[in-house]
C-alpha cells in the first residue's frame, strides 16, 4: 500500500469558511442577494390528481402590491426535467413550469409575484380554481399497469432509453443476471426470502430551497441559487424558459445543507420565469412546509430479496427486486434504483456465484422523489445486510464471522459492480479494527439490565462509489497571482462538506505553499470551468484529480516563464516552492517576479485549467457497529454507542472526513428509529413540519466514534476515494440487527418505532 507522509494532505486543516460561518457573516443566498426582489409564492393543488377546469386570478391581481399572477396558460409548453444530471438526462422530460394537470397534493398551480410576502399570501387566498378531481394512484405497489395514468400526455419524452413506459406508469425497469441463480439456489441448504420497505425520507437541511433571479445590465438572466449543480441548472432553465444557455448565468454562494435535495432544481424555474416576464428581480424561498411536501425526498422502496447459502454460511446466490416510488415526476428515478443492487450485492463478491437484480420505478400521485445521500444504496444495503444478519442468527454464526467468510477483498473482480476490480479495499481490516475497538464479542451478547431493559449490539457493512464512472467530469482552474499566491476556481459546490478546503489542501501540497495561500472561488457558470456538480460522492475523487492535473500543468508553465527570464532551457530549471531555481546554479527567480513577468511581453499563461473523468468508480467501504439499550415494555431504543471504521482511501482532511461520517450516521439513525412519512387521504405527507417530522438531536445518537483504515486508490488524488455518502448506509441494518437480538423479532420496515417494537416483541 503506497502511503507517504504529506505536508498539507491527510491533515486536519480548518475549513476555509469556518470563521465567516461562526461569526454570522452574510454568506448564504438570502444574505447576499439584493433586497429589492419581488416575492414569489406558489399556489399549490390540494388534490393528488386533478385537472384545472378554470382558474380566476382577477380579484387576486387587484391586491395592492401584487405585480402579476401566472397560470398554466402563461408558461412555455416544452417539457423538461429538473434532475441535476449530465446531458442527456436519464430522467424523463415530464414537467412544465405550470401544468393544467396537477399530479400531487402540493403541485404548483399558480405563480404569484408581489412586492411583499403579505400581499402575495393575501392574493393566494383570492385565486379561484375549479378542479376536476381524478382518481389517484397512491399505493406504489399498485401503480404499474394501473388504469389510472399519472402521465397520460402525448409529449412525455425520455432522453435516454431506460425501460420506461408512461402508459404503464413506468419510469424505468431492468433485469440483470449473472450466473445460474435458480440452479445455485436449488443447491443451497438455506434460502431466505424477505421483503423490506423504506420510506420517502426528507433531507431536512437547515437552509430551505431558495433562489434569486434577475436580468443583468447585459440582458442576461442571472440566477443565484442554493444549488449543488450550477451547470445543470443553467441547462434546465434554458430548456424550460426557451432561453439560450449563453444568456443564462447561474452561481451559488454558501449552501446551508443539501444532502442531495439540491441536486434537483426544485424551485429555480419560478423566480427565473417571473424575472423574464416582469423584467424585475424575483426571489423565492420555500417554507419548511413546502420543503417537506413539495421538495425532493428519498425514493420510497420495497425490496424483495432471496438469499441462498450453505449450512456453514457461504452465501452463493442473491435475487433482488426493487420497486421504487418516484412520485409524480421522474427525476432521479432511473438512476437511484440501480444503486439498491449495484452497491449492496458486491459486498459479498467473496462468495457470490450468481445474482439477479431486477427493478421497476413507478409513478404515483405523491410528491416527486429525488436525490438523497446514499442515493438508493441506503435502501439496498438495509435489505441485504439485514438478510445476512438474519442468516447468521439462523445458522448460529457470529454476524461478523459470516462476513469474514463472504466479503469482497482487495484484488477481487466485482461482477455486481460493473466488473470493476477492488483495487483498494480495506473492508476486511475495517471489520477487524471495528470488532476489536468496539469489543464486539462481549457487547453483542444480550444482557439483561433489569427493569425490563436489555443491551446488545448489531453490525453492518456498506460500500458506495466515488463518482458516476465514464460520466462525471470535474475541472479546475489554477492561477498564479502577483504576490506568489494562487487562485483556485472550481465548478463543484461546497455545501458544508469542506470541498473548498480539501481542494485547496491538494494545491498546497503540490505547489508547496500554505493552504491560506490558496483562494478558492466557485461555483459560477460564467467563471468556473465545467464541473458536473457536487453529487455522487465525486468531488474529492474527480474534481480533486483535476486539481492535481492543473497544478502539474501550472508548474510546467511557471518553469517555462522562469527559464525565459534566466535565459536557459526549461529542462535546466526546477520548481522550488516560492521560486524557480536553475539546476546546478545559484540562479533563481521568485514566484512574484514570475507572476509580473507573465503580464509583460509574455505568451505563456501563468494559469492552467484541467479536466478529469474516470472509467471506474472505486468504492469506499465501511463497517458500523452499534450498541443499544431497549426497553421491552415500551419499545424505546436508546443508541448508546456507534462505532464506524471507514476505508475512504487516504482521507485528505481527517477531521472533515470524521464530521462527514458523524453527520451521515446521525441521519441513518433518524431514518431507522424516528423519521416517518405518512400520508393523508389526498396523498399529502402528514409530517409537514418539524413538529411532526422528528429528526434526531445530539441527545438521540449516543457516543459516536469514527476511525479509518487506509487503502491507497491508484486512480484517486493522493490515493483518496469518497466519504460523503457511504456513511449513511450502515445504521439501519445494524440497529435492526440489535433490535432483533434484543427482542427476537426482525423488523423489515423503517422506521422501527417504539410502538412497532412493543406490539411485536416476543413476550
Amino acid at each position: 500500500m503506497e502511503h507517504k507522509e504529506y505536508k498539507s494532505v491527510n491533515k486536519s486543516v480548518r475549513k476555509k469558511d469556518a470563521m465567516q460561518l461562526l461569526l454570522g457573516k452574510p454568506v448564504y443566498t438570502n444574505d447576499v442577494v439584493p433586497r429589492d426582489a419581488l416575492v414569489v409564492k406558489l399556489l399549490r393543488s390540494p388534490h393528488a390528481n386533478a385537472i384545472i377546469e378554470s382558474i380566476n386570478t382577477d380579484t387576486a391581481k387587484k391586491v395592492p402590491g401584487v405585480v402579476d399572477i401566472f397560470t398554466w396558460e402563461d408558461v412555455p409548453k416544452t417539457r423538461f426535467a429538473i434532475a441535476g444530471q449530465t446531458f442527456p438526462e436519464p430522467s424523463p422530460y415530464d414537467r412544465l413550469i405550470l401544468d393544467r394537470h396537477a399530479r400531487f397534493s402540493g403541485d404548483a398551480v399558480a405563480i404569484i409575484a408581489a412586492e411583499t410576502e403579505k400581499a402575495a399570501l393575501k392574493a393566494m387566498k383570492l385565486i379561484k380554481v375549479q378542479y376536476r378531481v381524478l382518481e389517484a394512484v397512491l399505493d406504489f405497489r399498485k401503480a404499474k399497469d394501473n388504469p389510472v395514468l399519472v402521465h397520460p400526455e402525448e409529449d412525455w419524452f425520455p432522453p435516454c432509453e431506460v425501460g420506461g413506459d408512461h402508459m404503464r406508469n413506468l419510469v424505468a425497469s431492468d433485469d440483470e443476471r449473472y450466473g445460474d441463480v435458480e440452479g445455485i439456489m436449488a443447491q443451497c441448504d438455506v434460502v431466505l426470502e424477505r421483503t423490506f420497505h423504506t420510506k420517502a425520507y426528507n433531507q431536512a437541511m437547515m437552509e430551505n430551497f431558495t433562489c434569486y433571479a434577475n436580468f443583468d445590465r447585459y440582458g442576461r438572466l442571472h440566477v443565484i441559487s442554493s444549488t449543488q449543480i450550477v451547470f445543470h441548472t443553467r441547462r434546465i432553465l434554458s430548456r424550460a424558459l426557451g432561453l439560450p444557455k449563453s444568456r443564462i448565468r447561474v452561481e451559488k454562494p454558501r449552501i446551508g445543507g443539501g444532502f442531495g435535495a439540491k441536486q434537483t432544481a426544485v424551485c429555480d424555474v419560478y423566480p427565473a420565469f417571473v424575472a423574464m416576464k416582469t423584467g424585475r428581480p424575483a426571489m423565492i424561498t420555500y417554507t419548511r412546509e413546502e420543503s417537506q411536501i413539495a421538495g425532493s425526498p428519498r425514493h420510497e422502496m420495497e425490496i424483495t430479496l432471496r438469499l441462498g447459502a450453505t449450512s456453514d454460511g457461504r452465501i452463493r446466490a442473491m435475487d433482488l427486486y426493487t420497486l421504487s416510488n418516484t412520485g409524480a415526476y421522474g427525476e432521479h428515478g432511473p438512476t437511484t434504483v440501480g444503486l439498491s443492487g449495484h452497491k449492496a450485492l458486491p459486498l459479498y463478491t467473496g462468495s457470490l456465484e450468481a445474482f439477479r437484480f431486477r427493478y421497476d420505478v413507478v409513478y404515483t400521485n405523491h410528491q416527486a422523489a429525488g436525490a438523497y445521500r446514499g442515493y438508493g444504496a441506503t435502501q439496498g444495503i438495509f435489505a441485504v445486510e439485514s438478510a445476512v444478519n438474519e442468516l447468521a442468527e439462523k445458522l448460529g454464526m457470529d454476524a461478523t464471522a459470516i462476513r469474514d467468510m463472504n466479503m469482497v477483498r482487495e484484488g477481487m473482480v466485482m461482477p455486481a459492480y460493473y466488473n470493476e476490480v477492488a483495487d483498494a479495499c480495506a473492508l476486511d481490516r475495517c471489520m477487524d479494527h471495528c470488532r476489536r475497538i468496539f469489543n464486539w464479542e462481549e457487547r453483542s451478547k444480550v444482557r439483561d439490565m433489569g427493569n425490563g431493559k436489555v443491551r446488545t449490539a448489531g453490525v453492518a457493512m456498506a460500500m458506495q462509489g466515488s463518482c458516476i464512472s465514464n460520466v462525471d467530469v470535474g475541472s479546475a482552474t489554477l492561477k498564479l497571482s502577483e504576490d506568489g499566491t494562487y487562485n483556485l476556481i472550481i465548478g463543484a459546490a461546497d455545501m458544508g462538506t469542506g470541498c473548498d478546503t480539501i481542494l485547496a489542501q491538494m494545491v498546497a501540497e503540490l505547489m508547496d505553499c500554505n493552504v491560506d495561500d490558496v483562494a478558492v472561488f466557485g461555483a459560477d457558470t460564467d467563471v468556473s470551468p465545467y464541473d458536473s456538480g457536487s453529487y455522487a460522492s465525486s468531488t474529492t475523487y474527480i474534481t480533486g484529480q483535476a486539481v492535481v492535473k492543473a497544478c502539474n500543468q501550472l508548474k510546467t508553465r511557471i518553469c517555462a516563464i522562469a527559464a525565459g527570464m534566466m535565459g536557459c532551457e526549461e529542462d535546466e530549471v526546477e520548481f522550488a516552492s516560492t521560486c524557480v531555481r536553475r539546476v546546478n546554479s545559484d540562479d533563481s527567480v521568485s514566484l512574484t517576479d514570475i507572476a509580473y513577468k507573465a503580464q509583460i511581453g509574455n505568451t505563456i499563461p501563468a494559469e492552467s485549467t484541467a479536466t478529469h473523468t474516470s472509467p471506474v468508480s472505486p468504492p469506499p467501504y465501511m463497517v458500523g457497529m452499534v450498541e443499544i439499550e431497549l426497553d421491552r415494555l415500551t419499545g424505546k431504543v436508546d443508541v448508546l454507542d456507534y462505532m464506524a471504521v471507514i476505508d475512504c482511501g487516504i482521507p485528505i482532511n481527517p477531521a472533515l472526513a470524521t464530521i462527514q461520517a458523524e453527520g451521515g450516521i446521525v441521519q441513518g439513525i433518524g431514518h431507522t428509529l424516528m423519521e416517518n412519512v405518512t400520508y393523508d387521504q389526498s396523498g399529502r405527507p402528514a409530517e409537514a413540519s418539524f413538529m411532526q417530522y422528528k429528526i434526531p438531536t445530539r441527545l438521540d445518537v449516543g457516543r459516536l466514534k469514527i476511525e479509518f483504515e487506509h487503502s491507497y486508490e491508484p486512480t484517486g488524488p493522493f490515493g483518496a476515494k469518497s466519504i460523503g455518502e457511504i456513511v449513511i448506509n450502515t445504521p439501519a441494518p445494524a440497529i435492526a440487527h440489535a433490535i432483533a437480538r434484543a427482542t427476537g423479532v426482525w423488523h423489515s420496515e423503517l422506521p422501527i418505532t417504539p410502538e412497532k417494537i412493543a406490539m411485536s416483541a416476543e413476550k
